[in-house]
């Protein structure tokens, strides 16, 4: 599947990435593969998935293989701007099921760089979705020092009250370069607590709502944690990000992009608004997606 998704970059598209991470979901283990480029696109994405349509003379098998092989497939694609393709391979785990939310993240260090100074964290129970967006000062091992610091206070309790465990977090972080960090919390509505620059934004319902942080440096310098409440429609989406991708973007401007798998969502606003310059964080939560396929 890794093999023929690179191959089709190689031999069709320009800007292509292939990005490979293992993930820990409710419904068992899981190999990502995300395949990202900038063009051309596929003018007919039906046609290219059905067996024997090539554009390059070869048998035309391999797209639609790669569909039937995976758990999760999705695509989304446009003519001149490029294709993001999802594939998800997944052992279920002993009594797993199934998460009630569908989530994905993209994290990429800086150009150069052996290691990302943003970190991420997503922790599921009982109908709620805790998650954690990061990024240490700067980039390189002492930035990845301070994100993962913060992961580590996370994933101890995810699930304590937010400004207590940014409060943490700042103790934690001390003597590091510090951090700008977030914490968002899914169930009826949506808390978000945050110190810095990571963006944060609620889509669906009427209009989409930009999600307030404050201003100073976790494990630095920082005032009293606030948390803010906000509606979290039926068909919502949260997206979370850190500075390395630029917050200019509007879903809207991609017709039906917020129908497919969160995955989808989170490599089309990198491959778009990734800035290219720094570290790059992305995490997108909504309800399982009605546009992707799962075995």
């Amino acid at each position: 599947m890794a093999t023929e998704l690179a191959t089709n970059l190689a031999v069709h598209a320009r800007g292509g990435r292939l990005l490979i991470q293992g993930l820990d979901l409710a419904e068992g283990r899981t190999v990502e593969i995300l395949s990202i480029d900038a063009g051309p696109g596929m003018a007919d994405v039906g046609r290219c998935l059905q067996d024997g349509y090539s554009t390059a003379g070869t048998p035309g098998n391999g797209l639609g293989a790669v569909k039937r092989l995976s758990t999760v497939f999705d695509v989304y694609s446009t003519a001149g701007s490029g294709t993001v393709i999802l594939s998800r391979l997944r052992r279920p785990a002993a009594g797993s099921g199934r998460g009630r939310y569908e989530w994905a993240a993209i994290s990429v260090p800086a150009p150069n760089e052996e290691v990302c100074g943003d970190s991420w964290r997503i922790a599921e129970r009982d109908g709620e979705c805790a998650v954690l967006v990061t990024d240490g000062l700067g980039h390189g091992p002492l930035a990845a020092e301070a994100a993962t610091r913060a992961a580590a206070v996370f994933e101890a309790s995810p699930f304590d009250d937010a400004a207590t465990l940014i409060d943490r977090a700042h103790r934690a972080l001390s003597g590091t370069r510090g951090a700008a960090l977030a914490v968002a919390r899914i169930g009826a509505r949506v808390s978000y607590t945050g110190v810095g620059n990571i963006a944060g934004v609620v889509l669906g319902g009427e209009r989409s709502r930009g999600l307030a942080s404050q201003n100073g440096t976790v494990g630095v310098q920082m005032r009293k944690v606030q948390s803010f409440d906000y509606e979290w429609p039926a068909s919502g989406l949260l997206v979370m990000h850190s500075d390395g991708i630029s917050s200019r973007w509007q879903l809207d401007t991609y017709p039906g992009l917020a129908l497919r798998h969160p995955a989808i969502v989170a490599g089309v606003l990198w491959r778009d608004f990734g800035r290219g310059r720094d570290d790059a964080t992305i995490v997108v939560v909504g309800r399982p997606a009605a546009g992707a396929t799962h075995g």
